[in-house]
C-alpha cells in the first residue's frame, strides 16, 4: 500500500484517528491510535530501549499492528498503531 500523508493537529497525549478514503469508488476505513509510552515505564535498562520498544510492541493489543515509530525524546516516543482489518486475520 502506497502512503499518503495527512496532517494531523498537534494535541499531547494519546489520539484515535479515523481516516475514511474512496479508492477506485470504494469507500474504506482505517483506524489509527497514537499513543505515548514513557521509557520510566520500562521493565529494560535506559540504554537498552531497542529492548523497551520490542516488549511495548509485542505486548500491545493484538487487534491493532505497528504502524510507525515517532521521533524519541528523552523522556518518551510516540508510537502509531493501524486497526487489523477483517482480511488480515
Amino acid at each position: 500500500m502506497s502512503p499518503i500523508a495527512i496532517q494531523i493537529p498537534q494535541i499531547s497525549g494519546e489520539q484515535e484517528i479515523e481516516v475514511e478514503v474512496k479508492i477506485n469508488g470504494i469507500k474504506q476505513q482505517y483506524n489509527y491510535r497514537v499513543e505515548v509510552f514513557y521509557w520510566k515505564d520500562c521493565k529494560t535498562p535506559p540504554e537498552k530501549r531497542v529492548e523497551c520498544l520490542k516488549e511495548i510492541i509485542e505486548g500491545y493489543d493484538d487487534a491493532w499492528v505497528l504502524y510507525q515509530i515517532g521521533m524519541p525524546t528523552d523522556e518518551y516516543v510516540p508510537i502509531t498503531f493501524r486497526r487489523k482489518r477483517n482480511s488480515e486475520g
